[in-house]
């Protein structure tokens, strides 16, 4: 049985889309599939990006203390959520009860340039002003914490002298691009083997 996963996204939802595009194939299908995306944002274009695909989409107020994500995530059956751009903090009942299953993807190298307002172009701008010789791409598990939670992947990206805060910032979402999906298919795969061992 695929793993069931939800996508939160706040923004233009690429790395949603490289996400659907992954699993959008026989053999990977088998493993995980997107089935609903929410947005605290109710002109979020992930949303468009997810109807487009004939996935179902929500949409949540900022305000909520997490009960209605949590009506969201549990109508779904959702396995594993997976933020992609999500610009708000998870509420801590959420946190609890999806614990080890909630991914993030952080345009660094933690624990560098990472905590509470550090995302965006404000990471790149931060990576360029302090002279660092390269950044990179962090995934990790959520907890209750600003980008502290257990790291499951990093990949290298190299600062150049040439860079600005937009140049890098492309290259680094390429990269995203390439990793998050592959890292996604990895922790649900992880996730059924525990699932199988314990059962």
């Amino acid at each position: 049985m695929p793993s069931r996963l939800a996508v939160l996204a706040s923004g233009r939802g690429s790395n949603l889309q490289a996400i659907i595009d992954h699993f959008d194939n026989l053999a990977r299908e088998r493993i995980a599939k997107v089935v609903l995306v929410a947005s605290n944002r109710a002109d979020s274009p992930a949303l468009i990006r997810a109807a487009t695909a004939s996935i179902d989409i929500a949409h949540f107020d900022t305000t909520d203390d997490g009960s209605m994500l949590l009506e969201l995530l549990r109508k779904s059956r959702i396995d594993l959520v997976v933020l992609a751009g999500y610009l708000k903090r998870i509420p801590p009942k959420v946190i609890r009860e999806y614990a080890g299953r909630i991914i993030n993807i952080h345009p660094a190298l933690f624990p560098a340039f990472g905590g509470e307002g550090m995302y965006g172009a404000r990471v790149h701008e931060a990576v360029i002003a302090s002279g660092t010789k390269e950044t990179g791409v962090t995934v990790h598990l959520l907890d209750d914490e600003y980008d502290r939670g257990p790291i499951v992947a990093q990949w290298r990206v190299p600062v150049e002298p040439s860079d600005t805060a937009d140049s890098l910032a492309a290259r680094v979402l390429n990269v995203e691009h390439v990793v998050y999906p592959r890292v996604v298919e990895m922790v649900a795969i992880l996730q059924q083997l525990e699932a199988m061992t314990s059962a």
